[in-house]
């Protein structure tokens, strides 16, 4: 899909909007016109069969809206190691499946650090879908204060990124969205990739983010572990203790930096399971966690 391409569908989703039709999985532009910071890949962007995505220029959200809402928003954030991003995996089936609870759903499809953009890229993707989702959460037919992310793999880095500095100045202003917070409600980290620091930083996403040489510091100020404050949203965490691509390390660092400052989190470490499960694969016991995750959302409010 091209940029062309793109702005086109968007604007005749909007005329049909405008004259009443419902598109069930709409698209929201992040940017009104070309993102920040750099000038992105020179190539139209890419979807595998599988529906792998590369060469991101046009960052949006894939709306899923469910037929009874409940009113609780969810971003939605597939990995890929911030060299593509696993739509047809991850983000897609969780999407759909969030949206048959009643959650409206947002895709998340962020331009990855390698293809011209800076490593901020895909954090300024992040906070700005939050807040266009805080900012149009009326007409999304979601609470404000029910907003919340699921992210996997690298896209679990992404999210925890997101929740323990959503603050932080990654962008200029570019209008009245940016006025909205950009701190998710909740966050669910599936077999996330968290640290940067050694012996964690053996990941495809730290190859794509980090320099060979980077200091200490440099690691760090991308390492969620590091960063957990009191504000930080409730945690839900997953993983399978056998993950060879990301350690379960990276989830229990995690938890532990959430209990030592006082941030409600709960841990489920499967046996096995490996890495990439998305959903859980059936008769496997990692399929519990969705059901597990509906259970822990529904209990923030209670």
């Amino acid at each position: 899909m091209n940029r062309r391409s793109f702005l086109a569908g968007s604007a005749a989703l909007t005329l049909c909007r405008r004259a009443g039709a419902d598109a069930p999985n709409d698209l929201i532009a992040l940017w009104p016109s070309q993102p920040p910071n750099g000038a992105g890949p020179t190539e139209p962007e890419h979807a595998s069969d599988g529906g792998s995505i590369t060469r991101v220029s046009t960052p949006r959200l894939i709306v899923h809206r469910p037929a009874q809402p409940n009113h609780v928003g969810v971003l939605v954030i597939a990995g890929g190691g911030y060299a593509h991003i696993e739509l047809g995996r991850e983000s897609s089936p969780a999407a759909a499946w969030l949206a048959s609870l009643g959650f409206a759903a947002f895709e998340l499809v962020y331009r990855l650090p390698g293809e011209g953009w800076t490593r901020d890229a895909p954090m300024q993707d992040a906070q700005r879908a939050l807040r266009i989702l805080r900012s149009r959460a009326a007409s999304l037919a979601i609470d404000a204060d029910r907003i919340g992310v699921v992210g996997f793999s690298a896209g679990g880095h992404l999210a925890a990124m997101t929740s323990v500095r959503p603050a932080a100045k990654r962008y200029a202003r570019v209008d009245a969205i940016d006025d909205a917070s950009a701190r998710p409600d909740f966050a669910a980290l599936i077999y996330p990739v968290i640290s940067m620091v050694p012996p964690l930083n053996t990941t495809h996403a730290f190859r794509e983010l980090f320099r060979p040489g980077a200091s200490l510091a440099e690691v760090c100020s991308l390492s969620p572990e590091q960063l957990v404050e009191a504000g930080t949203p409730p945690l839900f965490l997953v993983h399978a203790a056998d993950d060879p691509t990301s350690p379960v390390a990276n989830s229990l660092a995690m938890f532990q930096a959430a209990k030592q400052r006082g941030v409600p989190a709960e841990l489920h470490v499967f046996p096995r399971g490996g890495h990439g499960f998305g959903l859980g694969r059936p008769a496997s016991p990692e399929r519990a966690w969705p059901e597990l995750f509906a259970a822990w959302v529904r209990g923030l409010r209670s």
